[in-house]
This record gives C-alpha cells, sequence and structure tokens, in this order.
C-alpha cells in the first residue's frame, strides 16, 4: 500500500553548491539550512565532509547547530569517506544519515571504474553494512541509475535493503531518462522490491536538467512509487541544475486533482524567502520567468488578464501567491530608526545575529539611510548577507571617486585600506576604463597587486524606488585560474560594483579552500 507522504531532501548545499561559481563560505552556508529548517524540509544534504576541511566543518556545523531535518553527508562507496560523513554528522545524533554512492550504469563500470558487476555488488554490500556500523539511518545511490541495464539495477536494490540501507536512490544522473520511461523504471523496481512497499525503505529519485526534463521526470516518478524526492532550491546545481523543490511542491499541492492528495509538510510560505537567500548566498540569480519564484511569476500586464484577476484572482492564476511567500514587505525603516528596532526586524526577518554583527549592518544602514527615505526589508536583507559574505578582508573601501561622461575619459579614484597590516595603512590609486566601473576595478588591481578577468557581471535592484538599493554579483578569474565569486550592495551602482570586486579580492587572496572536484556524484 503506498503512503502519501513525500520526503523532501534538499541537496542545495551539496548539489547546489557544485554549481560553478556557486561556492557558499560556513557562515552563508549556516543560514541557508537555518532557513531551509524554517521551510520544514525533511533532509539536508549538508555537503560532502571528505573532499575538504571546509566542507567537513560545514556539515558538522550544520549538525550541531540545525534542529528539526535530518542532516545527511555524502560519501563514496569506500570506507574513508564513509567514516569522515559519519564524523561529520556525529552531532545530529538520531538525525544523522549518511548517503553513499557508486556508479552502476555499463558506461561507468567499464570506461570509469573498470569493475565487473559482481564486483559493485559486493562493494555497495559492503558500504552499506559499513555505515550501518555508524549510523541507523543509511541511503544508497546506484550512480547513473538510468542508464543502468533493469535487471542489474533491481539486483542491487534488493542486495543494498537486505545490508540494510533505509532509503535507495535512483538518480538521473546525467539528464537522460524521459518521463514515461523514467516513471515505468520507478513502478517496477517498487513492485520487484516488497521493502518498498512495506515501507521499511524507501525509493527515492534523484534527477538533472540537462534536457529540462527534472521535475517533470520526478513527478512520474512519484506517480509509480518514490516517496522521497531530491531537489534543490531554484533548481540549482551541476550543468543545467536539479529538479526544483518550489516547483514539485508547487505542482503536487496545485494538482492534487491529478496526482493525489501527497503532504510534502513544507510551509510553503518560506518558498519565496529561501528562494532569495539562496540567490544571494550562491550568487546565482533567478530569471524573472522562472516558475513560482521568478519576478514575473505572479505578474499580469495583458489587459484582459489584470481584468480577469481584479474580477475572479483564479482566471489568471492558479496559484494564490500569499501561499508561496509573495506579499507586501513590513513597514521600511528610516534613517532615525534606531539600533534596537534595526535588531528586532532583524531578528523578525529570521536572521542570527550577534552583537558584533548587528554593529556593523546597524553601520551600514544608517550609511544607506543617509542617502535614501526608506529601508525596506529587502534592503536590510542584503546588508546582512553582505555581512555574511563577508571573508577576513585584506583590504577595505575607504573613498571611491568617479569622473565620467559621453565626451570624458571615464576615470576612477580609489582608496583601500590595508586591514591586514599591523598598524593598518591606507594607500590611493587612479584608473582609466571604457566605463567608471571598468576605471573602478583597475586601480583595484592596481592597488591590490592582482589582476583578475570579469567572467560574469549582474546588477538588481533590492527594493523599491528610484533610490533601491543596487546589489551587484561578479564572477572574476584570477592568476591561478580559479573563478571566485564577489558580492556589494549600495545606493550607489558604481559603489556596489567596487565593493563585490573588493569582496571577490579578498576572497582570492584569503587562499583556496582546499575543496576539489568529487568523482561521479549523482
Amino acid at each position: 500500500m503506498k503512503n502519501n507522504r513525500i520526503t523532501i531532501f534538499d541537496t542545495t548545499l551539496r548539489d547546489g553548491e557544485q554549481c560553478p561559481g556557486a561556492s557558499m563560505n560556513l557562515r552563508e552556508k549556516l543560514e541557508v539550512a537555518r532557513q531551509l529548517a524554517r521551510l520544514q524540509v525533511d533532509v539536508i544534504e549538508a555537503g560532502f565532509p571528505v573532499i575538504s576541511d571546509g566542507d567537513f566543518a560545514a556539515v558538522q556545523a550544520i549538525a550541531r547547530e540545525i534542529k528539526g531535518p535530518v542532516i545527511c553527508g555524502l560519501a563514496r562507496c569506500v570506507p574513508r569517506d564513509i567514516d569522515a560523513a559519519g564524523q561529520a554528522i556525529k552531532p545530529a545524533g538520531k538525525r544523522g544519515r549518511i548517503h553513499i554512492f557508486l556508479a552502476t550504469s555499463k558506461i561507468h563500470r567499464e570506461f570509469k571504474l573498470n569493475k565487473a558487476r559482481d564486483e559493485i555488488l559486493r562493494l555497495a554490500v559492503e558500504g552499506v553494512k559499513h555505515a550501518k556500523g555508524l549510523v541507523d539511518n543509511v541511503e544508497f545511490s546506484p550512480e547513473d541509475a538510468s542508464r543502468t541495464e533493469p535487471d542489474f539495477l533491481l539486483q542491487v536494490c534488493k542486495a543494498v535493503v537486505a545490508a540494510g540501507a533505509t532509503t535507495v536512490n535512483i538518480p538521473d544522473t546525467v539528464g537522460w531518462a524521459v518521463p514515461d520511461q523514467y516513471g515505468a523504471l520507478i513502478g517496477r523496481l517498487y513492485d520487484s522490491v516488497p521493502e518498498f512497499q512495506s515501507g521499511r525503505s524507501v525509493i527515492s529519485v534523484h534527477c538533472h536538467n540537462d534536457l529540462g526534463l527534472a521535475v517533470a521526470n520526478s513527478l512520474a516518478a512519484i506517480r509509480a512509487g518514490a516517496r522521497q524526492v531530491e531537489c534543490t532550491i531554484n533548481g540549482i546545481g551541476e550543468r543545467a541544475g536539479n529538479a526544483a523543490l518550489e516547483e514539485i511542491v508547487m505542482a503536487l499541492q496545485t494538482r492534487a486533482d491529478f496526482f493525489g492528495a501527497f503532504d510534502c509538510g513544507l510551509d510553503t510560505r518560506e518558498i519565496v524567502k529561501t528562494s532569495r537567500l539562496v540567490s544571494r548566498m550562491s550568487g546565482l540569480i533567478v530569471q524573472r520567468s522562472k516558475a513560482i519564484v521568478g519576478e514575473n511569476a505572479f505578474a499580469h500586464s495583458s489587459g484582459i488578464h489584470q481584468d480577469g484577476i481584479l474580477k475572479k484572482r483564479e482566471t489568471y492564476e492558479i496559484m494564490d501567491p500569499q501561499t508561496i511567500g509573495w506579499g507586501r514587505t513590513e513597514l521600511p525603516l528610516t534613517k532615525h530608526s534606531g539600533r534596537a528596532a534595526v535588531a528586532a526586524r532583524l531578528k523578525h526577518l529570521g536572521f542570527k545575529m550577534n552583537d558584533a554583527d548587528v554593529a556593523a549592518i546597524f553601520a551600514r544602514f544608517k550609511e544607506i539611510g543617509d542617502k535614501k527615505k526608506f529601508v525596506y526589508d529587502d534592503d536590510l536583507s542584503a546588508l546582512v548577507e553582505g555581512q555574511i559574505t563577508e571573508v577576513p578582508e585584506t583590504w577595505s573601501l575607504d573613498y571611491l571617486h568617479v569622473s565620467s561622461g559621453n565626451r570624458a575619459v571615464p576615470t576612477a579614484t580609489v582608496r583601500l585600506q590595508n586591514i591586514a597590516d599591523k598598524k593598518p595603512t591606507f594607500v590611493q590609486d587612479a584608473g582609466i576604463g571604457d566605463g567608471p566601473v571598468d576605471a573602478a576595478l583597475k586601480a583595484i588591481d592596481r592597488l591590490t597587486h592582482t589582476h583578475g578577468r570579469l567572467l560574469d557581471y549582474s546588477l538588481r535592484a533590492v527594493s523599491q524606488g528610484k533610490d533601491a538599493l543596487g546589489e551587484v554579483t561578479v564572477k572574476v578569474e584570477f592568476n591561478d585560474g580559479k573563478a571566485v565569486t564577489g558580492k556589494g550592495a549600495s545606493t550607489d551602482v558604481i559603489e556596489a560594483s567596487a565593493r563585490a570586486y573588493l569582496n571577490a579580492v579578498n576572497r582570492f587572496l584569503a587562499g583556496p579552500d582546499g575543496k576539489g572536484p568529487a568523482d561521479g556524484q549523482p
């Protein structure tokens, strides 16, 4: 008998963070994890502990601080990985899960692993048993399952369930599947493994979006018997991304007439807030036309549509935007608002800030308040996120002046403070460029003795009005060939650009986090 409870397994902090340029620091990951807990996801896959000291520390911190969701660590099917994952999630106690993966498809067996079927089976069983000795909650993923021979895949599922796997995930690792075929595969596995039917083990799906079918495949799998779905906020992830959490959840809720009365257990009112936080923390902008969370998702420009909406919302809106978290922000603060009011609003917005953080944010709040009439919740969130994204500063922006025009050579004068020196010193220089932003960035390069190549630049208005706070995200490649993301915000877009670029410079100078690419992940 199929139950109707769908476990939401969020892998934003693991698979989502693997998207190039989306790397987050510890504080950013913790803030996202706290918001995922408020969203009430069932499982947070917090990272891949063995990959780097930074990943291990992040998974351990999330396991220690986040209450509610199960905390999961990823591991290859080797003892060293499994032990690292077990140690990292240990603070979560009974809420800890180890997620093991091992490739099973013919192409992976022959060209990547050079192993036969029987050896894959043996390694899978040994890996699950090893993990079972550390935690009760063990998940196994046969990597590239959608391209694995169905008879062998079924053999693997039965073997790992018998070894103690409480969840078996069937990844569409390369986005190769199509809904009818994938749904049929899940249905065959469900019908052939008694433990899936009894609920002793859960069949899960993890779909990639290479053909734009990740959500469709996930929904087809749920209809066929899958009771866990692995997804990310905004659908971020490697290559074309993962199945988008918000789209799956709202499809099940909105079309219950077709899918049935599935329960995901989420507080959907937190969806928009979570989407925005992940976008800012990862530096990946949500496209305006993105379903559910894009800025145009509930915008109606056609006169016919507007007329229909005014008469009855349901004529052109199949979802109530307020149930997803769209709505008006709280009454804005002004430059006259005190520190206590700012601290109270931060708490209301769900941010966990210590006294030093509040002091730094309040100082920036007063700067912004002097430049614009109202400081909205979105403005304040941008300032908080700017504080979270800060890295140990080598350089700090002290002064910026630009001169530009259609008949003038764009020039920027920049003064930086060298925080790294025992006695902080100031350096100043000027640069010219194709425009005021380019000139400012070149001046920063000269002062910091770095050379960055701008790979991507995005600017968005954080709040409403002509005096809206501008948030700039840049992706910069430095001499070592590594792409680094930087973020900055100001009512002046040139200042915001300089702050974002300087944030990237400081990240680069702080040194690599030791994270390297992992071999073959679901």
